[in-house]
């Protein structure tokens, strides 16, 4: 495994001029508005004629092709939020956002619904339960440089980690959502591995009804990993270091599609960061392990995939760059003026956009 850089700003891009109206923040997974996973809109962008298609996401088969290949990361989503109490006694929240090599985390305090960026180095977090969180070292600052947004961190829990999150801890959640979800409204139908800080959400639709018929039409299936960390919640900020991992039998799959002439379609930000971590000047993928600091822009090449599948970004979210890679600038905008004309919804329980060739 490859050693954690500081974090380092991207390079200022041109934002999306639009505005998102806070209606068309989707409050509540599908299922608590009375539809299927699989019943979200999805707008089906083509890279060739510039079309658009309004459908859904259950027509997903229908746009894809006999000898196409869809590449899911397996990985789980964590009860990455637990209390705590800080050194002043008053209430926090802490979220795990990654594993690191040595048994370190990443940790992100919050208070009142935000970043508490006051914290201090040594500073101790009494977790509910009996767990202990203790700062060691700075990793990413806050807003302007001002105090410490992530740090790296010692984590006790009085039992296994995954016990002790499954009693104590609850799925991240931010303050477009309306009510409390049980873990599962937050897991992909087919995930392996947990490890998640927060749910790889643009494969959130599939149910097992369409990952069937995406198989009866010849479709191919294919998996890899990455373990996610806390949102990238600051305009211009990077995405961090993350752990991945494709299998020799997944590099093998999507380099004998894209030789046969089909597609390699990736489900999400997270497959495309993994795939372009390991793709060679010549397109050809290889397999591999470890930490990936790959960031996706317009001024990076996307070697690795034909088309994909994502949900709706925000003004300036850092991944709106590696959609512009991806789309192309003028797909990209014609993209997202009809989304929101059309009243799609965005976050981790709303709408999907799928980009094809």
């Amino acid at each position: 495994m490859t050693a954690l850089a500081p974090l380092r700003p991207l390079a200022p891009l041109r934002p999306l001029a639009f505005t998102l109206p806070p209606a068309l923040e989707a409050p509540s997974p599908p299922e608590a508005r009375g539809m299927t996973r699989d019943a979200v809109r999805m707008l089906v962008a083509s890279r060739g004629d510039g079309s658009l298609v309004h459908s859904h996401f259950s027509e997903l088969p229908r746009h894809l092709a006999e000898g196409d290949l869809v590449v899911l990361n397996t990985s789980g989503t964590l009860a990455a939020e637990i209390d705590g109490t800080g050194p002043d006694r008053l209430a926090v929240q802490v979220h795990l956002s990654t594993q690191l090599p040595a048994g370190l985390w990443t940790v992100e305090v919050r208070r009142h619904g935000r970043a508490y960026l006051e914290a201090a180095a040594g500073s101790a977090i009494e977790l509910t339960g009996g767990g202990r969180v203790t700062l060691l070292t700075p990793y990413s600052p806050g807003p302007g440089g001002l105090g410490v947004r992530l740090w790296v961190s010692v984590l006790d829990t009085p039992e296994t980690l995954h016990t002790y999150l499954a009693r104590f801890g609850r799925p991240i959640r931010y303050g477009y959502v309306s009510g409390h979800y049980p873990i599962s409204a937050y897991q992909n139908v087919y995930v392996t591995e947990p490890g998640s800080a927060e749910m790889p959400s643009a494969g959130r639709p599939f149910t097992p009804e369409v990952l069937t018929r995406l198989v009866a039409k010849g479709v191919g299936i294919a998996p890899l990993l990455l373990h996610t960390g806390v949102a990238s919640l600051e305009a211009n900020e990077p995405p961090y270091a993350e752990y991945f991992r494709v299998s020799s039998a997944t590099a093998h799959r999507v380099n004998d599609t894209r030789r046969s002439g089909g597609r390699v379609i990736a489900i999400g930000t997270t497959v495309v960061r993994a795939l372009e971590t390991v793709v060679d000047e010549h397109g050809h993928v290889h397999p591999g392990e470890g930490w990936t600091e790959t960031v996706i822009t317009p001024e990076h090449p996307v070697r690795s995939i034909d088309g994909f599948l994502t949900g709706w970004h925000e003004p300036e979210a850092s991944h709106l760059a590696m959609l512009e890679a991806i789309a192309g600038r003028p797909l990209l905008e014609a993209s997202y003026a009809a989304a929101l004309a059309e009243g799609y919804l965005w976050h981790e329980f709303g709408d999907v956009h799928l980009i094809l060739p």
